[in-house]
């Protein structure tokens, strides 16, 4: 059990970390870090726009997080805010023109990168796998908010 747990918190260190590196490199031509890349690649999905508390809920983050980084999205030009209220609290964030380049650019990559790292898998196992990881975040999402049970379940 130890060795498949070692295996597997090895895995996934190492998947984040070169994944995080590829993010990066990808992100220095818009003059943002790698973390920026799930923000771009989020409000490409929603056209209408989003607000920081949807940002906070789709990218699991936190208000602070979300405030940073719209706010360097925004000096960047990728990012403008329509504000509902006179003080800049509320609003709906969407992409500018250079933000949705931006982000379809960002897009292709990491869809390239991830076709290549998964080059040796068929479809099947990918699917497989895909869903494998799905149901471990899951779970794991689940034991970090409800604890870990003293004793395994049967």
């Amino acid at each position: 059990m130890v060795d498949r747990f070692e295996r597997f918190s090895f895995a996934i260190f190492e998947i984040s970390r070169h994944w995080h590196k590829i993010a990066s490199e990808e992100m220095e031509r818009y003059g943002l870090k790698g973390p920026h890349s799930v923000y771009l690649l989020t409000m490409h999905r929603y056209e209408q726009g989003v607000t920081a508390p949807q940002l906070c809920e789709l990218c699991g983050k936190d208000k602070a997080d979300v405030s940073r980084m719209m706010s360097i999205m925004e000096q960047k030009g990728l990012v403008t805010k329509e504000s509902v209220y006179q003080n800049r609290y509320g609003g709906v964030f969407r992409l500018t023109e250079t933000g949705k380049n931006a982000a379809e650019h960002v897009r292709a990559r990491a869809g390239l990168a991830v076709e290549l790292a998964g080059k040796d898998m068929t479809e099947e196992t990918r699917a497989i796998f895909y869903q494998g990881l799905e149901s471990i975040a899951a779970n794991l999402r689940a034991l970090s908010k409800e604890g870990l049970p003293q004793e395994k379940e049967n």
